[in-house]
């Protein structure tokens, strides 16, 4: 789990730069960390998402303030890169900003009584930051509200036109 402190701090540079912070992986060891930085931007669509040059921007710029930074160690790896097509959910804006939208959510356990994950369409969010729920249309056309303290992961579903 990355330090809250440097996600927040990362987050910050990035959308100084002008795009949005999705997430901060931390992957590989305490001396060789593997930080995998994930940004968007905040009017992307298809074809009108994060390109090569954004990333290398937003790299060189996290690059000098991480190097100077002692919660990470010199040896780091920094990996910058758009959140793909199967884009995470991963705050309240995620789930208001991608509404209408076919989505995947893995629950820490069974959610709305049915399964650990669901797979429909985004309805929305509703409520205070401490009892937030997600509502979701399935399949079969019923709607379910999830607690999204409840949800482990959320992610958009890519569906190939016509399927």
């Amino acid at each position: 789990m990355p330090d809250e402190a440097l996600v927040r701090d990362i987050g910050e540079r990035v959308e100084r730069l002008g795009f949005e912070f999705v997430e901060l992986e931390r992957a590989g060891s305490r001396a060789r960390p593997v930080l995998r930085v994930r940004i968007d931007r905040p009017d992307s669509a298809p074809g009108r998402g994060v390109t090569l040059d954004d990333c290398g921007k937003v790299s060189r710029e996290l690059e000098s303030w991480l190097d100077a930074d002692p919660r990470v160690s010199e040896r780091y790896v920094l990996e910058v890169s758009s959140p793909g097509i199967e884009r995470p959910l991963v705050c309240a804006r995620d789930f208001r900003r991608f509404a209408g939208q076919a989505v995947a959510v893995v629950g820490h356990d069974t959610l709305a009584g049915r399964a650990r994950r669901l797979e429909g369409v985004l309805l929305g969010i509703e409520g205070s930051e401490a009892d937030e729920t997600v509502a979701l249309r399935l399949e079969d056309g019923s709607e379910v509200a999830i607690p999204r303290r409840g949800i482990a992961k959320a992610h958009l579903l890519f569906r190939w036109p016509g399927h």
